[in-house]
């Protein structure tokens, strides 16, 4: 018996010591002829190194470096695979987890589907029998009162067209201004922001906004914050006795129903927005309606304010339609027709920008279907007589920008010249004017000059804002050459003491490159 447990341990303990041996042989064997082979490395240097020289031990340690790389590429490869590998694995547990929950809540959702039915089963056998015929008409009954069940689709217009139940009386000139012109309408609107607001303007600035009214239906006022941009219209509104709508536009806008509002499916109303309800409102008035969009770069003009972009493009008035609901009703708003409202043409909408890092910039396609004036300092204050608003029938102000373009019609010297300008910046900048532009100078510059101007004071405006403007895209660093020959070529065209804010602005872009 002693022979057999004498057996037994001799046989464990060999047993674990060849163990042992395998172990060591798999993790320590492929290091156990390291430190033979580190004295022959050593060994070769030592045999070979003394014979280097100066460009050997440059090689040497020059191989070094590489070997050293590659095996930290080698190890950082390794590592960025393991780590993707373990990413992959990651991603799949997650797959499979939320197959699982889809499938639960399939689950759950097939089951309270199968309960709905239940309780819709109960409720309907516990209905009293009722002939067909009666049930016909109930039905018919419910599709005929659908409309006074579901109350006005659009309150906020509808509250519009009883407040113009009784029309309004057609607004009047004052006494003191019934034979107004623009040039008095500047002066007088100069005077009544001074004297009873407190908001100081130069008679340029009433200038280029009165004759953008006449241009165009879109006038973007730009400039650092406090120069008085959102102010300007405010003013206008209470010059006219008829204040103007401010809208302050949203960073998250990004469609058309941020600013008209939509269609809500489940409460069958329009959710109407100020924005809508001054348009609407402008239908039944017979003076100019203002509607600011304020800080209107705060989001991409361009998704907001597409189709207006658009749709004011159009040559005929007549088709400047806003659609809003697809089907209409019988208490839908008086002013919609088939669900579209037209855009009528006493409005005029002002879009604020502050040109800072939190804001977008705005695009040629925003700044070509418009016109901008840019603040860039605060009114000086001057002395002012107390002035009266002066509220203005539409068709009064848009005679006298009629009367403008046919009494000062842009002349035939100063468009061959501006073609000769145009030309120029082709060449040099490989910018173009394009006809829409023309167009615009061709209303801007004759109500200028009925505003109290010049001309050419007129068409130096249109350049620097609507040409140069474009320059701030290019990198006017290499442009140097090109921007003072631009600056020679208006002193050679228009004279030397002319386009003043052309030159400002041309020497505003030399100062950039130094």
């Amino acid at each position: 018996m002693s022979a057999y447990f004498e057996y037994l341990k001799n046989m464990l303990i060999q047993f674990f010591t060849n163990l042992g041996y395998f172990f060591a042989d798999i993790f320590a064997g492929p290091w156990k002829r390291v430190p033979q082979e580190i004295d022959y490395y050593n060994s070769l240097y030592a045999n070979y190194s003394p014979d280097f020289g100066t460009a050997g031990y440059f090689f040497f340690v020059l191989f070094i470096i590489i070997a050293a790389a590659l095996l930290g590429a080698l190890g950082y490869l390794i590592f960025y695979f393991i780590r993707r590998y373990i990413r992959y694995r990651g991603r799949t547990e997650d797959t499979k987890k939320y197959k699982a929950e889809i499938e639960r809540l399939n689950l759950e959702l097939f089951h309270a589907i199968s309960e709905k039915d239940k309780i819709l089963g109960i409720s309907v056998g516990a209905l009293p029998a009722n002939t067909g015929t009666a049930s016909i008409e109930n039905k018919n009954e419910k599709k005929e009162n659908e409309e006074s069940n579901d109350d006005v689709r659009f309150p906020k217009l509808a509250a519009v067209d009883e407040e113009y139940l009784t029309p309004l009386p057609p607004t009047r000139l004052p006494e003191d201004a019934a034979n107004i012109d623009l040039k008095g309408i500047c002066e007088r609107f100069r005077l009544f922001a001074a004297s009873q607001l407190g908001l100081y303007y130069t008679i340029e600035t009433m200038r280029e906004f009165i004759s953008s009214i006449g241009t165009g239906k879109i006038i973007i006022l730009e400039g650092i914050s406090g120069t008085g941009k959102t102010s300007l219209p405010y003013a206008f509104g209470r010059f006219l006795q008829h204040n103007a709508t401010i809208c302050s536009v949203q960073p998250s806008w990004h469609d058309r129903s941020e600013l008209l509002g939509y269609y809500n499916d489940f409460t069958h109303r329009f959710t109407e927005t100020e924005f809508l309800r001054a348009i609407y409102e402008a239908t039944y008035r017979d003076d100019l309606s203002v509607v600011v969009l304020d800080e209107m770069n705060l989001a991409r003009i361009e998704y907001y304010f597409a189709e207006f972009l658009s749709i004011m493009e159009m040559p005929n008035v007549n088709e400047w339609n806003i659609s809003l609901v697809a089907a209409p009703r019988s208490d839908d708003p008086r002013h919609l027709n088939e669900g579209r409202l037209l855009i009528p043409q006493n409005i005029i909408f002002v879009g604020t920008a502050n040109n800072d890092d939190s804001t977008f910039t705005i695009t040629d396609k925003v700044y070509d279907r418009s016109m901008s004036l840019f603040f860039d300092n605060k009114g000086i204050p001057f002395e002012a007589k107390f002035t009266e608003s002066c509220p203005l029938p539409y068709d009064y102000l848009s005679s006298l920008f009629a009367k403008a373009k046919a009494d000062y019609p842009l002349s035939t010297k100063t468009k061959e010249r501006f073609e000769a300008l145009d030309e120029f910046v082709i060449a040099h900048f490989k910018l173009a004017f394009g006809n829409r532009i023309l167009r615009q100078m061709e209303s801007f510059v004759p109500c200028y000059v009925a505003c109290g101007g010049t001309e050419l004071e007129a068409v130096d405006y249109v350049f620097e804002s609507k040409i140069l403007k474009k320059f701030e895209v290019l990198n006017v660093a290499f442009l140097r050459d090109e921007l003072l020959a631009l600056d020679q070529e208006l002193t050679k065209l228009f004279g030397k003491g002319e386009f003043k804010r052309s030159k400002a602005k041309i020497r505003g872009f030399l100062k950039q490159v130094g």
